[in-house]
């Protein structure tokens, strides 16, 4: 097995274009030409739903105090192109987050209750909007920017730290994404004297695929 750090995204996924068949060819202005090589060929794979997972952390400013869960993937396309990622998707259905931590106390503080909560208005509203989804849109290193969308809302984010490791039965890509919930419309804030939520979400993203 050989790991390679590559131009992905995460995520999540991840979702990536690349040129597909034909000679190298030139694009450009008459001032600026750019060389574009389409004879890479990709390589599409099966993604495993069951085996690739979305954990998701959010915290109290600070980290004194957190939560950890994970969500399920409903749908994730994954491409290579050689040992690099180069096309894909992943949408996570956000009425199936379950949280995996144990900082619950007391009749009130359950992991039953914080699903519930995050499910509400207040956070990511699932019973109107019940999936979000990350689709890349350029490369750059082992860093995907790529549009997120949560709660109809769609923004610009970046996936870091990908790693593609391929095998003789298949490949895994990993990377991690965090967002600003603000930007989605999660804007809860903790009534309680000195909690201040943070307003990231980290998402580590596993996609694990066949041919």
């Amino acid at each position: 097995m050989k790991i390679k750090k590559i131009a992905f995204a995460t995520l999540i996924a991840i979702a990536f274009t690349a040129c597909k068949n034909g000679n190298t060819e030139t694009k450009g202005t008459d001032s600026t030409k750019v060389s574009v090589d389409t004879t890479k060929k990709e390589d599409a794979y099966k993604v495993n739903l069951d085996s690739s997972s979305v954990k998701w952390h959010g915290e109290i400013v600070g980290g004194a105090y957190f939560h950890d869960g994970t969500v399920k993937i409903t749908e994730a396309t994954l491409g290579l192109s050689g040992d690099a990622l180069a096309s894909g998707s992943f949408t996570v259905d956000l009425k199936s987050i379950t949280p995996t931590d144990k900082n619950y106390s007391g009749k009130e503080k359950t992991p039953e209750n914080l699903v519930k909560h995050l499910s509400t208005g207040d956070f990511f509203a699932v019973d109107t909007f019940s999936t979000a989804k990350f689709v890349v849109k350029s490369v750059e290193g082992n860093t995907v920017t790529g549009d997120l969308t949560v709660r109809g809302k769609t923004n610009e984010e970046k996936v870091t730290d990908v790693v593609v490791t391929k095998s003789d039965t298949g490949v895994t890509a990993t990377g991690k994404l965090v967002f600003n919930r603000q930007k989605y419309g999660v804007s809860y804030k903790s009534t309680m004297k000195d909690v201040v939520i943070s307003d990231d979400i980290t998402l580590n993203i596993t996609l694990k695929a066949t041919k």
